[in-house]
């Protein structure tokens, strides 16, 4: 089967190097190509997922928490989507609901592995992974604090430069 770049890239990360952030703005951006009003999207669901890990990884419990519950209730919904990207859908609730439960007792943040059942897919990232020097379901490293701080600590130079860019273009229009 024939997986979206994107969605690929997206289990790379979460599997490899655990830059949940990474999948975030991967997929957001594949998102909003293709269903942008779709707020309920399966694409939205697997989104939250990595924000509520970001979030339970940073020790944000009350973030990781309202996070997963989204996740999970978009998600329980779109078992024909889940299943179509090769995840096990009634694995992978089961999966989020434990989080929860975690998060809710505050149990420390343990890397997951996401319930891929397709053996292909799983192939199929275990060669991105080694490509990108990444390694298949390593855990996440807590002392690397790009990684566990990312939305503080990245450049967000070109960011602000095009919104910017964007406010000049209004106001000429104006």
């Amino acid at each position: 089967m024939n997986y979206p770049v994107p969605y690929i890239t997206y289990l790379l990360h979460f599997h490899g190097d655990r830059d949940y952030f990474e999948c975030h703005e991967v997929l957001e951006e594949y998102w909003k190509e293709v269903a942008p009003r779709e707020r309920e999207s399966h694409w939205v669901g697997l989104i939250q997922i990595a924000v509520a890990f970001y979030h339970y990884r940073r020790i944000n419990f009350k973030g990781a928490l309202t996070t997963m519950m989204k996740a999970v209730s978009n998600l329980k919904m779109k078992r024909d989507e889940i299943t179509n990207l090769g995840i096990d859908h009634i694995l992978l609730i089961s999966l989020l609901e434990k989080t929860i439960k975690d998060i809710e007792e505050h149990i420390p943040y343990q890397s997951v592995v996401l319930p891929i059942a397709d053996p292909a897919l799983i192939e199929q990232c275990k060669t991105g992974c080694k490509d990108r020097g990444f390694v298949w379901c390593a855990v996440s490293n807590m002392d690397d604090q790009m990684l566990i701080h990312r939305h503080s600590l990245r450049d967000r130079t070109d960011v602000i430069m095009e919104r910017k860019r964007q406010l000049t273009l209004k106001n000429k229009q104006n």
